[in-house]
């Protein structure tokens, strides 16, 4: 069958929806964030938001920022970030991500993009908005796409 017969996804479509099951890992009561970082058109390091390794997660626990606004008080919530944890991972295992995507179901807060800057990401593909001007002030330095999902 031709590739004209089927319905085949666009590269930032493909590696969105794979960010999307990724957040499905999540254990935050609030909020379900994936990550995948690709470098050319190869996953290299994915991550979700939860607890540090070895640590109760929320859902054990409850959240520590019960009541508390989003974009507030980021540094009361015992969960990294699923940007963190991918970034985190590469890092760990010496996997280079200098130069590569970071797919991200929700935009970065601003100390993820901090990290992303200084990682050397060169593009960031989201789909959900969050509200944190400096994160939006730190990754205008680098290619940011709002993702639209052709399915609606």
């Amino acid at each position: 069958m031709s590739e004209k017969g089927r319905n085949r996804p666009d590269i930032d479509t493909y590696f969105m929806r794979i960010a999307r099951v990724v957040a499905t890992r999540s254990t935050c009561l609030h909020r379900q964030v994936g990550a995948v970082i690709v470098l050319g058109k190869q996953i290299v390091s994915t991550g979700y938001n939860g607890a540090a390794a070895g640590h109760p997660h929320c859902l054990e626990l409850g959240c520590a920022r019960e009541g508390i606004p989003s974009g507030c008080n980021m540094e009361l919530c015992r969960g990294a970030h699923a940007e963190q944890n991918a970034i985190n991972f590469a890092a760990r295992y010496g996997i280079a991500i200098e130069g590569g995507c970071l797919y991200t179901t929700h935009y970065p807060c601003s100390a993820c993009a901090k990290s992303i800057i200084n990682a050397g990401i060169a593009r960031v593909v989201y789909a959900e908005d969050y509200p944190d001007r400096m994160a939006k002030e730190v990754l205008s330095l680098i290619e940011v796409v709002h993702w639209q999902d052709p399915e609606g």
